[in-house]
This record gives C-alpha cells, sequence and structure tokens, in this order.
C-alpha cells in the first residue's frame, strides 16, 4: 500500500478538506513505484477521519491529474510515467503562426492561489505559498484550439495580472520582465476532454492531447502549464536525428 499514514487530522480552515487530502496524496505517492495500489477508500476515510466523497473527490481530482489511475474492480494505483517526446520550445502564438494561423487568446482568470503540492515541489516554492494561476482559452482563426492552466511564482512576475495576457506570455515575460525562457521539459498524451470540453466546444469523452510542461529561465522553474490541445485540430511535428542521445 503506497499511502503513507499520517497522525495528523485534516484542519478546519479556509482550504476544503478534499483539497488538503488530495495534496496529502499525492505527496504520500510521488515517490512510490508506478503500479503500486494505494490504500482502500475505507482506510483512507479512517486514517484522515473524512467522509468517503471527500475521499473520493480527492481521489478523481489526481486520477484527473494523471497522478493516480483506476481499474475497474482492482483498485486504485500510482499511475505510470508517460511515454515522452521532443518538441521544439515555442508559445501558443508562434506556433500557431508558424501553421499560417491567427491566434487570440480569451483570458478565463488571472490569481493568486496556494499551489497544488506538486506544483510548489515544481516550481521550488514553500508548501501553502501563493503563485500566480493562469487559466486561458486559445484560439487559431477564431476557433478554441487549446484551454491551458498554468502556475507562475509571484517573485519571478510581479503585478502579472495587471499586465494583458491575451498575447504571447513568453514575450510578455520577456518585454516586461527581462526573462527569457530558455529550456523546459514536456510530456505529452491523448486523454478525453473532461472538464476542458467546456472550453473547447467538444464532448467531455472527445479525444485532446494534452501538454505538460515546466518551463526556466536561466535554470530556476518559471512555468508549469498543462494544455488540453483538440485532438481534431492538432498535429505534433517533431525532427528526429540519429544524434540524440539514449
Amino acid at each position: 500500500m503506497a499511502t503513507r499514514r499520517v497522525a495528523a487530522r485534516l484542519s478546519e480552515g479556509p482550504v476544503p478538506k478534499h483539497a488538503q487530502l488530495r495534496d496529502a496524496l499525492a505527496r504520500a505517492v510521488r515517490s512510490a513505484d508506478p503500479g503500486t495500489a494505494i490504500a482502500s477508500e475505507r482506510e483512507l476515510m479512517q486514517t484522515y477521519a473524512v467522509s468517503r466523497a471527500t475521499v473520493r473527490r480527492a481521489i478523481e481530482a489526481l486520477i484527473a491529474d494523471g497522478v493516480l489511475h483506476r481499474i475497474q474492480g482492482k483498485g486504485t494505483f500510482v499511475a505510470h510515467p508517460r511515454v515522452q517526446s521532443h518538441l521544439h520550445l515555442a508559445s501558443f502564438t508562434t506556433d500557431m503562426r508558424r501553421r499560417g494561423l491567427t491566434p487570440t487568446t480569451r483570458v478565463v482568470r488571472v490569481e493568486r492561489r496556494v499551489c497544488p503540492v506538486e506544483v510548489a515541489d515544481d516550481l521550488g516554492l514553500a508548501e501553502g505559498e501563493a503563485a500566480w494561476f493562469v487559466e486561458r482559452v486559445r484560439l487559431a482563426d477564431g476557433q478554441p484550439m487549446a484551454y491551458e492552466r498554468a502556475w507562475y511564482p509571484t517573485d519571478l512576475l510581479p503585478g502579472l495580472d495587471d499586465h494583458d495576457l491575451a498575447g504571447s506570455l513568453y514575450d510578455l515575460v520577456h518585454r516586461t520582465y527581462g526573462l527569457v525562457v530558455d529550456a523546459a521539459e514536456q510530456a505529452v498524451w491523448a486523454d478525453q476532454a473532461g472538464a476542458a470540453a467546456t472550453y473547447l466546444d467538444l464532448s467531455a469523452t472527445a479525444p485532446v492531447m494534452v501538454f505538460d510542461r515546466l518551463s526556466r529561465v536561466g535554470g530556476r522553474p518559471l512555468e508549469r502549464v498543462r494544455s488540453w490541445y483538440r485532438g481534431d485540430r492538432y498535429q505534433i511535428h517533431m525532427t528526429l536525428d540519429r544524434s540524440m542521445a539514449p
């Protein structure tokens, strides 16, 4: 059983218990081997003194994030890492323009928010520290192409919410803050649209491509972003050569 038992119960503070439990489970399984079963719902209810509904909501959130996966009739397990492809580093705006399309953006929200524990780890932030949360819909020739949810450290981008984020954020970061995104790690996988469907004008079961990127400036993490691209409107181009290290 991958989940480590924690003596302390969840607090009665402003953060909902399902969100606290989600973070606790994410920490518990972070170093577990893929395919390891987590504790049962009943065990989690007893360990954290919460209802079954709270447990299920926390687990469903981690399944949606790709941290866990469920096998019907067997249980819930630590998800296996996705197979990764090396792609060019470019913003959505640049990518669409290269394809001869006109990029536009609809900003859903920009706000300071306490980030999930795994996002804090990736960005080098302390647990419970706030970061910029940016939610946007990206369009090409007026049609929804991608939905994205991104996190940025507030100390690197002070006053980000005062700026227009309807264009290339990488260009804004360079012009306003003097920072250049020079490296990134990215995973790509296929999935169903799920919660992104509303923003992409799709059904919840429609196929999408999911991109999960951690971008850096000068070696420091700047951006953790997950993007859902319409499977019927987007394809990946990769340049391969024999010199790439295994």
